[in-house]
């Protein structure tokens, strides 16, 4: 018998039992619908990953730290292993840090296939907005960076003209905050930008003269003749140093010196980003504009003051800010050149990296292993439906025990009998599978509605959480359609051992 007389005949079969087939169906409609489902779940969450990466242009970009600020120098331990293999190395242990200066953005950015490198340099500001003020933190920037996906697009208005233009770009979310309902209008419009920085000036002033009182009244309370007496002079010591250290602090952190500049907002970007390590801060100066708020002084965050503190800058003088050090180096680089070349050329200069390239590749591998584990449970009820199968099958065998008999009288072979079975729970298969993959995308187009909905209702940006690639398709037909035949290999094997002497006897 031909392919096309088998399916012919198993539809016929099938057909007159309407209400077994649907049953048996059924189960292996579930059985799909669930399957499908759960994998277009982790498919979906694959495929905005992916998607976002690609907006971002993450897929070429990296980051690059300073190697003391890794995990792998973290606590007592590493360092003294660190400063070990610098001393067998004939290196200073300080010395030995490289450095995320401006020469490290230079050296970094000749290396082939950089594109471009820029700093992470970012301070806290108040943006004045007509008579609201919003604080926020501000990160300046070089032009060229607007080169990249990252920055690249803006919600209104155009990027820098220059490095040095006083120029300004906000993000929505920041102009919603003070009450802007239409930041196009703002296009053009000047806004004041205020940084409250701590000097040294502030700090040893408050030193001679606090609340009111001097240092030489201070003076005048201490009893100098007492001072031949040890536990006298210890505790006028103590008690002068702390209140020393006391008024120098308040001076620092407390009385702050005021910077501000008048700025043409020129864009306004959708919202500032912080996917995982990417920041992009909601306000955005020119690099060389927004000096000037940085030679001040230090900005009043405790995370600045301590920043400068590690890096050894806080009481350096403005003249030397050109020398600062940065938390960080983004580098965009051509997609061409794989990130591992770039990677280990930065590496070999001193400094730690992150790659969105490799990260990417990590959760690629989560996400397979999400989908086995979704993928199982669905192929375990797809298991347990397929016991149906099985007994449909039999059932079959003992009902057309007489028709099996005259098929092999008439001439046709065990292979032929085995064929029809086979081909009987692979139709049965491929009508349940067929209709759970349409169930299956009905139930994700439902929960992907309901989602959807309650993401805006919370003001979140909506996002469709499945998706139905034509793989995913692929793999529900074969694995349906295939334990459906493999149900059947029991059932054909029996029904082709039927003898049809004793089957035609029988009847």
């Amino acid at each position: 018998m031909t392919f096309r007389d088998l399916v012919v005949i198993s539809g016929g079969n099938l057909r007159r039992m309407k209400l077994r087939t649907f049953l048996t169906s059924a189960g292996v409609l579930i059985a799909i619908a669930a399957f499908v489902s759960m994998l277009s779940f982790g498919a979906g969450s694959q495929q905005n990953i992916e998607r976002q990466f690609n907006k971002l242009g993450l897929f070429t970009t990296m980051q690059v730290y300073e190697k003391d600020n890794g995990r792998e120098d973290r606590g007592r331990g590493g360092r003294e292993k660190r400063d070990k293999e610098n001393k067998n190395n004939g290196k200073d242990a300080d010395s030995a840090v490289a450095k995320l200066d401006r020469d490290a953005v230079e050296r970094i950015s000749k290396i082939p296939g950089v594109n471009l490198a820029y700093p992470y340099d970012a301070f806290s500001v108040e943006v004045h907005i007509g008579d609201t003020t919003v604080e926020s933190k501000a990160q300046a920037l070089a032009s060229v960076a607007f080169q990249t996906k990252i920055f690249s697009t803006l919600a209104y208005g155009t990027a820098f003209s220059s490095d040095t233009s006083r120029q300004v770009i906000l993000s929505e979310s920041l102009l919603k905050k003070a009450g802007i309902d239409s930041p196009k209008t703002l296009i053009g419009k000047p806004i004041v930008v205020m940084v409250k920085v701590s000097t040294i000036d502030s700090g040893l002033t408050h030193i001679l003269v606090d609340k009111g009182e001097s240092l030489f009244d201070r003076a005048k309370r201490i009893h100098y003749d007492s001072l031949l007496n040890k536990k006298y002079r210890s505790t006028v010591l103590r008690t002068e140093a702390n209140e020393l250290v006391k008024r120098f602090v308040n001076g620092f952190l407390n009385a702050r010196s005021v910077i501000r500049d008048t700025l043409i907002l020129c864009g306004v970007r959708e919202s500032g980003e912080r996917t995982g390590r990417l920041r992009v801060e909601n306000v955005i100066i020119p690099i060389e504009t927004a000096q000037r708020f940085k030679t001040g002084g230090l900005g009043g965050s405790p995370m600045d003051i301590m920043m400068a503190f590690m890096n050894g800058t806080l009481f350096a003088s403005p003249e030397k800010s050109g020398n600062e050090s940065f938390s960080q180096i983004t580098i965009d680089f051509d997609p061409k050149v794989p990130y591992t070349n770039i990677k280990n050329a930065i590496e070999a200069m001193g400094y730690r990296t992150f790659s969105f390239a490799a990260e990417f590749e990590e959760i690629q591998k989560v996400f397979l292993y999400f989908d086995m584990a979704l993928g199982l449970i669905g192929f375990i009820a797809l298991v347990t439906a397929s016991l149906g199968i099985v007994n449909t099958m039999v059932m079959s065998i003992n009902e057309r025990r007489r028709e099996i008999g005259i098929l092999k009288s008439l001439g046709a072979h065990e292979t032929d009998i085995r064929a029809l079975f086979l081909v009987e729970s692979g139709v049965i298969g491929f009508l349940g599978t067929t209709a759970g993959i349409f169930f299956g995308w009905t139930i994700t187009r439902i929960a992907a509605a309901i989602a959807k909905h309650y993401m805006e209702q919370e003001g979140i940006p909506g996002i469709d959480l499945f998706a139905l690639p034509f793989w995913l398709i692929g793999i529900a037909l074969a694995v349906g359609i295939g334990v459906s035949v493999v149900a059947g290999l029991y059932p054909a094997a029996r029904a082709a051992r039927v003898d049809p002497v004793a089957a035609l006897r029988n009847d």
